[in-house]
């Protein structure tokens, strides 16, 4: 069957990706300098051109790359493994070679130019800031939307060049084929009045929320944030164990009746005052989130970054804090075992996470030639079959709908569209993404009806669930300041909470272990006595 035959590939796949933990993100100004002018010129029709010519004149390139673990296709692909799509061309996708091989043959062939990929990994956007700090001078990294605007905000990154947003570039994969509503988010989302588009090019996507178990947890529990703390559940449930995601989930607790109140819900501008609510980093706010933070605590199974996946496939918990991403590795990897769990986005809010490429000043250093094979090496990721290469691969789903090309989408149907003979099926558009529009009958897949509630559901949300999927912003260093301090206060013991009974239990322990270590030391003594 179609959704058998899928799924167990894609999990086969994505157990290679249970390492990942994702934290669990154009208007155009550049640098001056005449070899940044001459190979990016952007001149009219002939920008590509130059960028062409100009690159043809180097000699091997060497670019340094670094990005998440198991988070490109790797290749290795068997013959019987090859998809065959739908789509008008009767496109059939097939990994035989690794990606970045892939890309340096591609290349050449393309520019003339010899070009070497020094691939590297990271395990957390901490992890890779810490790299960096140290000296690795990488010229193109892969982070979360949080840490490239941390990035932004420090001046570490080199600008997107007029070129890299030229749609009449044939090879500009990336402008020609990304979703018209991320591409929206990148445009208006700004760190010092720049715009995330200036200097990133998204890669994946997705949102956040509660992967359950639909025999015990009702689709209405799970949809509110409360789940988390809800004492019904105690020891049954696993956070994320990072300050961020955690800090959200426990603002959509303090804020729920607010968020849910029947006239926010019909204002105009309901998704901005979401951001606003959800982004408050005041003193109050930040004790009562770490109030609400601690009585997670004391309800969760753990807190985890990877483990939560492994624990709802094995029935140890029934409900977990996921990346949308992480949700439908959970979901396939549960199924093998005819185990079905489900997925669900708090009726509150949702923070819609991304992961992209960026280009490092320090690495990229004035290097006109290996800026272009760094824009080059987002350009040919972006291209619509190697994102269904990626996306087969690990799971999350591409900040790509292809543009003039309907591989993606053809994709998308191969994976969830119901066989012709399904009894219980479901329309279910994604044209918010693919066209912009959720009303166009070009993408409309007809799904399975528990799709409603699963992969699909996690791939691409529904308009109710973009109507309420916000940005958690990048902070500054007071507010960071005042946030990590209260994390330290929720992750470690709070001496600070213990009341004056607590203080007299220890006092009696502590002069009980006094006297048991004094009659110890005297035990030659006293026997002699």
């Amino acid at each position: 069957m179609k959704r058998e035959r899928n799924n167990q590939r894609c999990c086969t796949l994505r157990m290679a990706a249970a390492g990942l933990a994702l934290t669990a993100a154009l208007s155009v100004s550049f640098p001056d300098g005449p070899a940044f002018a001459e190979l990016f010129s952007g001149r009219g029709d002939n920008a590509g051109m130059s960028s062409v010519s100009a690159a043809e004149n180097q000699e091997k390139v060497i670019l340094r790359i670094a990005n998440w673990e198991e988070y490109i296709d790797e290749g290795g692909w068997d013959e019987e493994e090859a998809i065959g799509l739908d789509d008008r061309a009767g496109t059939t996708i097939l990994g035989e070679n690794s990606m970045v091989e892939d890309f340096e043959e591609w290349y050449f062939k393309t520019y003339g130019v010899d070009v070497d990929v020094e691939y590297s990994t990271f395990g957390t956007n901490e992890d890779l800031y810490n790299q960096l700090t140290l000296g690795n001078d990488f010229d193109l990294v892969c982070p979360s939307e949080y840490m490239f605007m941390k990035l932004i905000a420090e001046d570490r990154l080199q600008p997107l060049s007029e070129h890299f947003f030229d749609e009449g570039d044939e090879n500009n994969y990336y402008i020609r084929g990304v979703s018209d509503y991320i591409r929206n988010i990148f445009e208006t989302n700004t760190i010092n009045g720049e715009p995330w588009s200036k200097y990133a090019a998204g890669y994946m996507w997705g949102t956040t929320g509660i992967v359950y178990n639909p025999d015990v947890i009702s689709k209405e529990e799970a949809s509110h944030w409360k789940v988390l703390a809800d004492p019904k559940y105690k020891g049954q449930v696993t956070i994320k164990d990072n300050v961020r995601d955690s800090y959200f989930a426990a603002l959509g607790i303090l804020n729920e009746d607010a968020l849910l109140e029947p006239g926010f819900l019909r204002s105009s501008d309901r998704l901005e005052q979401i951001a606003e609510v959800m982004n408050r980093t005041d003193e109050e706010t930040v004790e009562e989130a770490e109030a609400i933070l601690k009585q997670m605590k004391e309800n969760a199974y753990s807190f985890e970054s990877d483990s939560g996946k492994a624990d709802m496939v094995t029935g140890k918990v029934l409900a977990n804090y996921q990346w949308s991403g992480d949700a439908v590795y959970t979901l396939d990897q549960a199924e093998i075992d005819d185990y079905y769990l489900a997925y669900a986005v708090p009726e509150e809010c949702t923070n819609v996470w991304f992961d992209g490429w960026v280009m490092l000043k320090d690495g990229i250093d004035g290097d006109a030639a290996k800026q272009h094979a760094a824009e080059a090496f987002m350009n040919f990721m972006s291209r619509p079959d190697n994102v269904v290469r990626n996306m087969y691969y690990i799971g999350y789903t591409s900040v790509i709908a292809g543009g003039d090309s309907d591989i993606i989408y053809a994709y998308a149907d191969w994976c969830y569209g119901a066989e012709d003979d399904a009894q219980d099926t479901i329309e279910y558009p994604v044209g918010f993404f693919f066209s912009g529009d959720n009303s166009d009958e070009d993408y409309i897949i007809t799904a399975q009806a528990d799709q409603a509630d699963r992969q699909l559901f996690a791939q691409y949300p529904p308009q109710d669930v973009l109507e309420r999927a916000v940005v958690m912003q990048y902070f500054d260093q007071d507010n960071n300041e005042r946030i990590n301090q209260m994390w330290v206060n929720v992750r470690c013991f709070d001496l600070a909470s213990l009341t004056w009974q607590d203080w007299a239990k220890i006092s009696a322990v502590v002069i009980v272990l006094a006297a048991a270590a004094v009659i110890y030391k005297k035990r030659d003594k006293i026997r002699i006595s």
